[in-house]
């Protein structure tokens, strides 16, 4: 951001890059930037974190998507284990053959697939079956009241068990109270993230976070 300013929200700013032809260049700068930062953390003994990209539907349906996900791991030196990349679901419904092509060919060079913001699209977790993933995050709409609320709670329930029973983890979005962190430990949901644990940081606000010994939640 600009001195004084904030942020701009990524809500804002990828649809114009897209809208521009830009998101694909963009994009491929912040996988090699993230991959090299893997590997930084990695040298320098902070730890062994796997971290999620973004990709929009524009870059699935890039050809050269996969090649430039390999060209920074390898320039890095990163194990794919380490990378994840994440789309919504939406843009796992767009130009569907050639997405399942994509993420088959990244998942069988070891990067991680997770579908984002799950449940306010179109999909099912029947059709998810099609898709090679790994991972579900559930949408905050349904956790923001997931303690208060039986529809939002039922619904959240039943994500978890359904994705458990196609083989899949879930991660629990926009966390924020220990009543919402109780309700999830109790129904075996795998990861959460929210601001209970922190919320955004800068780079080295986050280093100094990852490097305390009681922030290592698992």
């Amino acid at each position: 951001p600009r001195p004084g300013q904030q942020g701009v929200s990524p809500g804002v700013f990828v649809p114009v890059l897209e809208s521009l032809g830009l998101i694909g260049e963009v994009g491929n700068w912040v996988v090699d930037r993230v991959c090299a930062q893997i590997a930084h953390w990695q040298r320098t003994g902070l730890g062994l974190f796997q971290v999620a990209v973004n990709v929009s539907g524009q870059q699935i349906s890039n050809s050269s998507l996969v090649a430039d996900i390999r060209q920074a791991l390898t320039s890095h030196r990163v194990a794919p284990q380490w990378l994840e990349v994440e789309l919504t679901e939406s843009s796992l419904m767009e130009n569907t053959s050639h997405t399942i092509a994509t993420l088959e060919t990244l998942r069988a060079n070891g990067v991680s697939i997770s579908i984002d913001d799950f449940g306010t699209g179109y999909s099912s977790l029947a059709y998810l079956r099609r898709f090679p993933i790994d991972k579900l995050k559930i949408d905050i709409a349904f956790i923001r009241e997931v303690t208060s609320n039986p529809q939002d709670a039922a619904i959240a329930r039943a994500i978890i068990e359904l994705a458990h029973s196609l083989g899949l983890k879930v991660i629990a979005e926009g966390v924020e109270t220990p009543e919402q962190l109780a309700f999830l430990r109790d129904n075996q949901c795998d990861q959460i993230q929210g601001y209970l644990i922190s919320k955004p940081l800068p780079l080295a606000e986050l280093e100094t976070f990852l490097s305390t010994p009681e922030q290592q939640f698992g």
